[in-house]
């Protein structure tokens, strides 16, 4: 696939699956051999359902989160991306109580994707931007 073919895709993916929490659609754009590094998992989660998992503890404690893709640069299969992350904290999220509070925070994530789909991502949200905004004490 093109560049621009593997943006259309991230497109998507953001769009139809992640946006919409729509678990059916999980297999469509990750590869059964995925892999994904997230800074809240001391092991990569591998899979549609590694993925899941991934947003299930998100949506666990952000049930409303949304992702707005701002920006991409593809090159062969690679694409990186900058999303702007926001969300209401209703859940428990890494010790710290529900608080009611949003959050606005930027997520940049580097994708490896083969024959449309999603084979590798390595993720970095701002995490202590959402965690100070969610109330946590700072350090």
């Amino acid at each position: 696939m093109t560049a621009e073919e593997n943006k259309q895709v991230l497109r998507r993916f953001t769009d139809e699956f992640i946006n919409t929490d729509d678990s059916s659609l999980a297999e469509e754009f990750v590869s059964p051999d995925a892999v994904f590094h997230a800074p809240t998992s001391p092991e990569p989660l591998r899979g549609p359902q590694g993925y899941l998992q991934l947003l299930g503890m998100l949506r666990a404690a952000f049930p409303d989160v949304q992702w707005t893709l701002e920006e991409m640069v593809a090159e062969g299969d690679k694409v990186a991306a900058r999303f702007t992350m926001r969300g209401t904290h209703q859940g428990p999220f890494f010790g710290l109580p529900p608080s009611g509070r949003t959050f606005t925070a930027t997520s940049m994530a580097f994708y490896r994707l083969a024959e449309g789909k999603i084979v590798e991502e390595n993720g970095m949200p701002d995490m202590a931007s959402i965690m100070q905004q969610i109330g946590a004490p700072p350090r």
